[in-house]
C-alpha cells in the first residue's frame, strides 16, 4: 500500500440503493450504483423488506461491476469499508455481513463508518482534503443535519436537527399531496422552475421569537407540509385548479429559505468560514443556487458535492474509510453491528 494512496471499497445500504465505491487515496476511482428505487414508487415511499432483498440481490453483481470498471482486484484493496448506521435495520445488516465476508476473505482491515459522516467526506473525492473545521448541512429524506466537523474522521458535534419531518420526507409528502411521483424531490424541482416563488407565503419553522430560543439551529417542516396540504385543500374544495407550479415553487422557497438562513447563522456564531451541503437534497438547484447566494454575501467558501454524490452512494463510504487508513485510526472489530439508530457523533463503529 502507498502510504498517501489506500485503495479502499465502500459498501452503501442503508436504504433503498445498493451503492460500491472504491477510492484511492482522495480519487474516486468507480461509483457503482443499483438503485431499488422503482420498486418503491408504488407504494409512495420505501418499503424496508423490499429494500433488504434488492440488496441481497444486487450485491455481488455491483461489487464485480466496480472492481471490473476500476480495473482493480479485490486482492489489491487495502481496507473495506461499510455503512453501519443509521438506516434502515435489514438494509444495513446486509452491507455489513457483506463487507464482514469480503474483509475475512481477503484479510483486510474494515471500517464501519457513519453514514452521515460519509455524506461529508465525499466532497474530499470532488474538491479535496475538507477544511478543518468545515460546518456540513446534510439534507435527505431522513435528516436535516448542522454538523460542526473539527475532523470527519473522528470528531462530529451536532448544532441542530429536524425535530419531525426531514425536508427530503416533507418535498415526497408535498409531491404526493401535488400528484407528482416518488421519490419528489427531483419532481418539485422541475415543476418550480416554471412556478412563482413568492405566489404563496409559506410558514417557516422554527425561524421566531422562542422557537429560535430553544432550537436556533433545529429544523421543522411538518408545519409547512400541513400547511401546502391545507392550501390545496382548500382550492380543490372551491372548485378551483392547483397551480401546481405555484405551489411547488412556493414550497420549496420556504424549505431552501430557513435551510440556508440556518446553516449561513451557525458558520458564523462558530466562526467557521466553510460550509458543505450533502445528501440527497443538497442536489436541489433552488437549494444550491440561494445557498452560494447567501454565502457569497456573508463570505463564506460553499462546497457542495455534484449531484450524483449528494444521494447515497458507494464512494462516500469509500472515501471516508480512505480517511481513516490514512489517518491510522484503528479499524472496526469484525463483531461491529448495524446499528440503525447510530448517532452522527459516532463516527466509527
Amino acid at each position: 500500500m502507498s502510504a498517501d494512496q489506500p485503495l479502499v471499497l465502500g459498501i452503501e445500504t442503508s436504504c433503498d440503493e445498493t451503492g460500491v465505491g472504491i477510492v484511492r487515496g482522495e480519487t474516486l476511482l468507480v461509483d457503482a450504483i443499483a438503485s431499488s428505487v422503482d420498486e418503491h414508487a408504488r407504494f409512495g415511499g420505501v418499503v424496508p423488506e423490499v429494500a433488504s432483498r434488492a440488496h441481497l440481490e444486487a450485491m455481488i453483481p455491483t461489487i464485480e461491476r466496480a472492481t471490473r470498471d476500476a480495473g482493480v482486484r479485490l486482492a489489491d484493496l487495502d481496507a473495506v469499508a461499510v455503512t453501519s448506521g443509521p438506516g434502515l435495520a435489514g438494509a444495513l445488516m446486509v452491507g455489513v455481513a457483506a463487507a464482514k465476508s469480503l474483509a475475512v476473505a481477503l484479510g483486510k482491515p474494515l471500517y464501519g463508518v457513519n453514514h452521515l459522516a460519509s455524506h461529508v467526506a465525499v466532497d474530499i473525492v470532488e474538491h479535496g482534503p475538507l477544511p478543518e473545521p468545515t460546518l456540513a448541512m446534510l439534507v435527505s429524506g431522513g435528516h436535516s443535519s448542522l454538523l460542526l466537523v473539527p475532523d470527519v474522521t473522528a470528531e462530529i458535534t451536532s448544532l441542530g436537527s429536524t425535530i419531525d419531518d426531514a425536508a427530503g420526507e416533507a418535498f415526497d409528502k408535498v409531491a404526493r399531496v401535488l400528484g407528482l411521483p416518488f421519490p419528489g424531490g427531483p419532481h418539485i424541482d422541475r415543476a418550480a422552475r416554471e412556478g412563482d416563488r413568492v405566489a404563496i407565503d409559506f410558514p417557516r419553522g422554527l425561524t421566531t421569537g422562542r422557537d429560535l430560543e430553544r432550537h436556533r439551529f433545529d429544523f421543522s417542516f411538518s408545519g409547512l407540509k400541513t400547511a401546502v396540504a391545507r392550501w390545496v385543500q382548500a382550492r380543490e374544495a372551491a372548485g378551483e385548479p392547483v397551480p401546481v407550479a405555484d405551489v411547488a415553487a412556493s414550497f420549496q422557497e420556504a424549505v431552501t429559505d430557513v435551510l440556508t438562513r440556518k446553516a449561513v447563522a451557525a458558520c458564523k456564531e462558530h466562526g467557521v468560514e466553510n460550509l458543505q451541503i450533502g445528501g440527497g437534497v443538497a442536489a436541489n438547484s433552488r437549494l444550491r443556487a440561494m445557498a452560494q447566494e447567501r454565502c457569497d454575501e456573508a463570505g463564506i467558501a460553499l462546497r457542495v458535492p455534484r449531484p450524483g454524490l449528494c444521494t447515497d452512494n458507494g464512494a462516500m463510504v469509500a472515501s471516508l474509510g480512505a480517511q481513516m487508513v490514512l489517518k491510522g485510526r484503528t479499524p472496526s472489530d469484525l463483531a461491529l453491528p448495524a446499528d440503525s439508530s447510530m448517532p452522527v457523533t459516532e463516527v466509527q463503529s
